[in-house]
């Protein structure tokens, strides 16, 4: 037996931010941003529009292209940094704006990596026989914690939500294997200190202060996002005795051009197999591997028996990689 995803699906608020824009809101150009990060436009929510919303967009077109309805579901999986509400998950209330009333529902927190985080959680539960079919979601609003102010953040972050459904299927085609890492050494490089139990919520602390928003070292973690990309990339190919000249697509995380080109560089890969949205969308967390699956799976540019590689690196630090044939 093996765990397939059979459907995928993604959701995009309608507003676009361009780089132009932002160059009347802060000290910034649209070449400095181009040069240095790749994102040329992101999106961003309206003011009625909450992760909930756009994970549950995701999830209704993942769950159309599997061709199965909510009831069905077993498990519904949402990683997200940017819940609607401390509690309850999210994913409850997903689970109820579906429908899919027989499945448990939880958040998972993994920054970046959430979604691969997720997919893994996913496979084990159908491996196990625990669950058969399993809606793995990658959600983020982070456009509500970015500052505005603060020209190295702003500029890169964009709202959006991508979904897969994975069922037990048999062959050898599916989810092949997934490898998950950690490097909590370096947790304050990337991180939202504020409205936790560290720094609860205040006026002084978490607005004056600004501790509500993303604060970020990028030297430090573009320095760690190559090496990290290019070791979890490197442990599926090697658990799988394969080469980069078996990967048909390579889906990394969309954070930033130039970490994706040296990790390319680094795997010995060929552009023509590297699938990128980054110049529309930005960097949108745990959504950011999902809806680039989505697009590459719409698009025709997966093809079945594919081998599909998918790599992420994000605060905590978190890293990590999923090997799937198609």
């Amino acid at each position: 037996m093996m765990a397939c995803i059979t459907g995928t699906g993604s959701a995009l608020p309608g507003r676009i931010l361009t780089n132009a824009d932002l160059e009347q809101m802060v000290d910034t150009c649209d070449e400095w941003i181009t040069t240095r990060t790749g994102i040329r436009e992101r999106r961003i929510v309206a003011d009625h529009e909450y992760t909930s919303t756009l994970a549950t967009a995701a999830a209704r077109q993942a769950l159309q292209l599997a061709g199965i309805s909510p009831e069905t579901l077993d498990l519904i999986i949402l990683a997200t940094v940017t819940p609607d509400f401390p509690f309850p998950a999210t994913a409850c209330i997903v689970q109820r704006e579906l429908g899919a009333i027989n499945a448990a529902a939880f958040d998972i927190s993994a920054a970046c990596s959430g979604f691969i985080y997720g997919l893994s959680l996913a496979r084990s539960q159908i491996l196990s026989g625990v669950a058969a079919k399993v809606l793995v979601i990658g959600a983020e609003v982070l456009s509500r914690i970015v500052d505005w102010n603060d020209r190295n953040t702003c500029i890169l972050f964009g709202d959006g939500a991508g979904a897969a459904v994975v069922e037990a299927c048999d062959g050898n085609r599916g989810i092949v294997s997934t490898h998950l890492f950690t490097n909590g050494a370096h947790w304050e490089t990337l991180y939202q200190p504020g409205c936790g139990s560290r720094n609860p919520a205040s006026r002084q602390r978490t607005i004056d202060e600004r501790l509500f928003f993303i604060h970020m070292d990028g030297n430090e973690v573009f320095k760690h996002a190559v090496r990290a990309m290019g070791e979890a990339a490197g442990a599926a190919l090697e658990a799988n005795n394969m080469t980069p000249a078996d990967v048909s697509l390579f889906i990394p995380h969309q954070a930033n051009r130039r970490i994706i080109d040296a990790t390319v560089k680094r795997l010995g890969l060929g552009d023509e197999k590297v699938f990128l949205n980054l110049e529309r969308y930005g960097n949108t967390s745990s959504a950011s591997i999902p809806i680039t699956l989505d697009e590459a799976n719409r698009s025709g540019r997966i093809s079945p028996g594919d081998v599909v590689l998918l790599d992420a690196f994000g605060g905590g630090f978190t890293y990590g990689s999923a090997l799937i044939r198609w």
